[in-house]
């Protein structure tokens, strides 16, 4: 007969957890879903992933699997224009939307660059519109492997089974999706040349929204989300596995505010459309409470910048 193991929090290896149960809300689909909180550094873990995941990422709506939209010849001349401005001289007026990361990795144009839990690929395909040339997405939910061009692939499967070695790797909310996080950073230690930087955005436990709000925060999202960090717990974790943590920051948007209000209010995210509920002046107060948030350190997701030793 088997043991039961007793419980221990994948960030910090604590014993000591608080469960508690949430429900799947995006879809409106419901259940009862156990989780833990960690009594040590805080951090959240879905206690038993579901047998059959698949069903609640559904592809006609999760936006990770939306058809990817590509840009004509003249449209891609242009980006990679400002693009180049951008990385030479930082100036706001030629910030893509995602300048405030990619900035921070400061990539070389050849730079060999992973994207690990990429769906569609639409984040890899504008780096290539931009001029990247070395461009992977993993991602064992995709339907096949999709060669987009000779700068970029989309692969239908985990890092650890590619044979490549990265300049970069990111993971764009896709950590909170993984159950086992010492498994997945160890891969892509591995998988990082010497100097090599990791970027993972996520949502994080520290968030002000789920000390208030608890099982009704949009970010817990379960089933989905299978772990959720604080940043004490990710920084134990990466460290005992040898990366550097050299950045955290803070980039929440008002969607903690009016996600979770949207479940307050008993409606699932495809139900409502958030201009029905709020009016123009009440999200543009719930933008600069975001803002405040992420500079006082009490928003619901980060950006964590890793390196590995050279």
């Amino acid at each position: 007969m088997p043991i039961d193991l007793p419980k221990s929090c994948k960030f910090c290896g604590s014993s000591s957890l608080i469960s508690f149960e949430g429900s799947e809300r995006m879809f409106g689909m419901g259940g009862t879903f156990a989780y833990s909180e960690c009594e040590g550094c805080k951090s959240i873990q879905l206690d038993e992933v579901p047998t059959d995941l698949s069903a609640y990422y559904s592809n006609s709506e999760y936006y990770s699997f939306l058809p990817l939209v590509q840009s004509s010849y003249p449209r891609r001349v242009f980006k990679q224009i400002r693009m180049n401005l951008f990385l030479r001289t930082n100036a706001t007026v030629f910030e893509p939307i995602y300048g405030y990361w990619l900035k921070k990795l400061a990539p070389d144009f050849h730079a060999k660059i992973a994207d690990v839990g990429c769906g569609n690929g639409q984040l890899l395909y504008e780096l290539y519109a931009s001029g990247f040339t070395d461009l992977y997405g993993f991602d064992p939910f995709i339907e096949k492997d999709n060669v987009i061009n000779s700068s970029l692939q989309l692969l239908k499967q985990r890092i650890e089974e590619s044979d490549t070695s990265f300049d970069i790797i990111m993971m764009h909310h896709a950590f909170e999706h993984m159950e086992n996080p010492t498994e997945i950073l160890n891969a892509c230690f591995d998988k990082l040349n010497p100097g090599g930087k990791l970027l993972i955005r996520t949502p994080v436990a520290d968030a002000a929204v789920w000390k208030e709000k608890r099982e009704l925060w949009v970010q817990l999202d379960a089933p989905r989300h299978l772990i959720i960090p604080t940043i004490s717990g990710f920084e134990k974790i990466s460290k005992a596995i040898g990366f550097n943590l050299d950045e955290v920051l803070f980039d929440s948007t008002a969607f903690q505010f009016w996600g979770t209000a949207l479940y307050e209010r008993g409606f699932a995210l495809h139900q409502k459309s958030v201009n029905d509920v709020f009016s123009k002046e009440e999200l543009v107060a719930l933008d600069k409470k975001a803002l405040r948030y992420n500079q006082e350190g009490k928003g619901d997701q980060v950006c964590f910048f890793l390196s590995k030793p050279i």
